[in-house]
């Protein structure tokens, strides 16, 4: 823990930072408060990895390979020593991974405190000028695939013609392409951990533009419906692989604010995407809203091309260079397994922190769903052009989110430090989501429910409603996607899919249901039970402020007893191997007992004759 000490004056490594560093006492206090701020790796222990890959670590050995053995210390002096330039590491009791921890906190002449932690300067190897552009170049990559999810909605009633079907229908290909969203981290999480960020990211980008192209040249319906649901697995991959590549180059603290700017690519794209599709449709044909994201598709991947360099500190495919062919496509194959991260969910704090990012995608689809079916009779509009203006509320509400929702969740997590005296707890970052879950956006949505079920007010009142919960949402997704990447280090990948997974899964049980619901409750009631979702997400995320820590504590006893429990099993199974090859060189004359081999007596028993 970052425990504040004695001031010792030192040199700092950012040359922003003139200041003093308050070193840690070494005292047993400190020590019992170790789990506050270690975060624990959990996933490579649930297939319990060989001494030799535990040794060799998978985070960030690349950039802090120059501290030696012995100058690792205990995570109680995990800070700079006054005497020396280097950063101590330290590794984490249960998985023997580099995990970050707080270093000394920094006390500024102007009363300030920029918190700094322990082998920060891995997050300097990138400009910030080059940040700028990657998460720009991210950005827009993640904001392809939500607005195909939506651009369709404003042309449903076309589509349906062309192919002599019906809306529900239509929306079913909808909700085809949300389970492939939903599906697809479980692949490009793993997939950007073993081969890196840039290659997921170029694989992906391609995948997406000649499926994009392939649905804009759909002859029928099945085809429109299997290359339209199969174009999501490549660009859903952009959203996950931003909050990666973030998590690679921002320190904790900044993170927010750049997770803000990247998430208003992927909120705008399924605000926007109807009203472009509402204007395409309204003077050319439905496919040219394919052509023009096919267009987009190719811009996003020159983007990548030439923009997003590797940013992941250690690619866990180096380690499996020694391996031979069949082992090494075997361990591969292991590591991009779905599996690796559907296990996360047992975990109660990123079960509940997925089902809160999920509510959100629920309250979004919820509202824009059935934009065409609801507001344009309410309001007796006949166009898709002007049913498409409606989507533009939370679009708005989503820009003006950017400004303040991400730099928000940094500065509750800058608040919460400095109350706990230099200790960073990922948790503590979830509180700035609580006001916006549980007050401002059911009451949004229950005034836009009724007041267009009871016809009560004119269109500036469901606009309004719509607007904030745009803002709202803004306010919510940093925190929960950065909660991600600090929870486990090194795996923040893996992590994030479990969120997109379940964010994309509840959008795609929106998507198929939402309008056959509002016909037969009303979007009144509707509306209520989507409040009630917000109301009982927040109440799940205020659970995991409060007792968050005390399961990553559980479970770091649990992992740490199941590893001593292998360790010893292995040390039984290796005494016992080489005890019975000992006997096979000495001969059935010796035994073994714990000092070494013994020469047994024999009794011979003469024959009489």
């Amino acid at each position: 823990m970052t425990r504040i000490g004695s001031t010792i004056p030192t040199r700092q490594t950012a040359p922003e930072d003139h200041a003093d560093v308050r070193v840690i006492p070494k005292t047993t206090q400190d020590s019992a408060h170790i789990s506050d701020y270690v975060c624990i790796n959990v996933v490579d222990h649930l297939e319990f990895k060989s001494d030799e890959e535990a040794e060799r670590g998978w985070s960030h050995d690349e950039i802090s390979s120059s501290a030696t053995s012995e100058e690792q210390s205990s995570p109680q002096t995990a800070v700079r020593d006054p005497t020396q330039d280097t950063i101590n590491r330290t590794i984490s009791h249960v998985s023997g991974h580099d995990a970050f921890e707080p270093a000394a906190a920094i006390t500024a002449s102007d009363g300030n405190v920029p918190y700094r932690e322990a082998d920060d300067e891995i997050f300097d190897k990138v400009s910030s000028r080059r940040k700028v552009a990657i998460v720009t170049v991210l950005s827009f990559g993640a904001f392809l695939s939500p607005i195909s999810s939506t651009s369709v909605l404003a042309a449903t009633p076309e589509v349906a013609k062309t192919f002599n079907s019906t809306g529900s229908i239509i929306n079913l290909s909808n909700a085809a392409y949300m389970i492939v969203m939903a599906l697809s981290p479980l692949f490009w999480g793993p997939m950007s951990q073993v081969y890196g960020r840039r290659s997921a990211a170029l694989s992906s980008s391609t995948i997406f533009f000649l499926l994009s192209l392939a649905t804009a040249l759909a002859p029928d319906l099945t085809s429109f419906i299997v290359f339209r649901a199969a174009s999501a697995f490549g660009g859903t991959a952009f959203i996950l692989i931003g909050p990666a590549c973030i998590g690679d180059i921002y320190r904790p603290i900044k993170r927010g604010a750049a997770m803000g700017w990247f998430l208003t690519g992927t909120l705008v794209g399924p605000a926007f995407g109807p009203f472009l599709g509402g204007i395409v449709v309204a003077y050319s044909s439905w496919r040219n809203i394919f052509w023009l994201q096919t267009g987009l598709a190719a811009t996003g991947a020159l983007g990548v091309y030439f923009v997003v360099c590797e940013t992941a500190h250690h690619l866990k495919i180096n380690d499996l260079k020694s391996l031979s062919g069949k082992k090494r496509t075997l361990k591969v194959l292991g590591m991009i397994s779905p599996m690796r991260v559907l296990r996360l969910f047992r975990f109660f704090n990123i079960a509940l922190v997925a089902c809160g990012s999920a509510s959100l995608t629920w309250n979004m689809y919820s509202l824009l769903t059935p934009v065409r079916y609801i507001l344009n009779p309410r309001f007796k509009l006949d166009s898709p052009l002007l049913s498409g203006l409606f989507y533009l509320a939370p679009g708005f509400g989503y820009l003006v989110g950017t400004f303040g929702g991400g730099h928000w969740a940094d500065m509750m997590a800058k608040r919460w430090i400095q109350k706990r005296g230099g200790v960073r707890i990922p948790e503590d970052r979830l509180r700035s989501t609580l006001p916006f879950m549980g007050v401002i956006m059911p009451g949004s949505m229950l005034v836009y429910g009724w007041t267009v079920d009871r016809e009560v007010g004119g269109i500036p009142v469901p606009v309004v409603a719509m607007f904030v919960q745009g803002v709202a949402q803004l306010f919510c997704f940093p925190s929960y996607n950065t909660y991600c990447l600090d929870v486990m280090p090194g795996h923040g990948a893996e992590v994030a899919a479990t969120n997109f997974f379940a964010r994309y899964l509840v959008g795609c049980i929106a998507s198929a249901v939402v309008l056959p619901a509002v016909e037969a409750v009303g979007i009144g009631w509707f509306s209520t039970i989507s409040a009630a979702y917000l109301i009982g997400s927040a109440l799940a995320t205020m659970a995991t402020v409060r007792w968050g820590k005390g399961w990553r504590e559980r479970t770091q006893a649990r992992l740490e007893g199941a590893k001593e429990y292998e360790s010893e099993a292995k040390a039984d199974h290796d005494m016992n191997t080489d005890r019975s090859k000992g006997a096979q060189i000495l001969g059935p004359g010796f035994a073994f007992d714990k000092s070494g081999p013994v020469q047994q007596s024999r009794n011979i028993v003469g024959r009489e004759t």
